[in-house]
């Protein structure tokens, strides 16, 4: 039977990826005690970055939004690894850091992670709401266009 999360997923239509392997010497994720720490996830759809480019360069700020949930999506895939697949063992997102490619002269980073924090809502309720960095970055890996990590809280 699937759980609450699974059933949410369900609901938003959202299926979830197999966890990405890491393409450098890290670990996708790391448990220790009841804290899950997400390595930062690109936008990947079928092992292929979906969003490339840079927010306010020919990437707009829609695309920036659908690459920071998909990326969130991708967190969550690896957040049900940590739990042993069971996300109903998430107690509480707590942090999302936020990384948009852009040129210096963008300003629009957190309208752009807001794709990452609304699904977080959508998918935890009032579990969901976290505290957040966002900034702005020259280039991320494969030119992707955003890259979001994360910070849970599990039973």
């Amino acid at each position: 039977m699937a759980g609450r999360i699974e059933a949410r997923l369900q609901e938003l239509g959202i299926t979830l990826p197999e966890p990405a392997a890491p393409v450098a010497n890290y670990i996708p994720f790391n448990v220790t005690g009841n804290l899950v720490v997400v390595s930062g996830q690109i936008p990947l759809r079928d092992g292929r970055i979906a969003h490339t480019g840079k927010l306010g360069a020919g990437v707009s700020l829609e695309e920036g939004r659908a690459a920071a949930r998909l990326c969130f999506i991708n967190l969550v895939a690896q957040l049900r690894a940590a739990c042993g697949g069971d996300l109903d063992r998430v107690r509480r997102v707590v942090r999302l850091g936020g990384f948009i490619a852009a040129p210096a002269e963008f300003t629009q980073h957190a309208v752009v992670m807001n794709g990452a924090s609304d699904l977080a809502v959508e998918l935890f309720g009032e579990a969901g709401r976290h505290a957040r960095t966002t900034i702005g970055v020259p280039s991320l890996p494969g030119d992707a266009a955003v890259e979001v990590e994360g910070m849970f809280e599990i039973a």
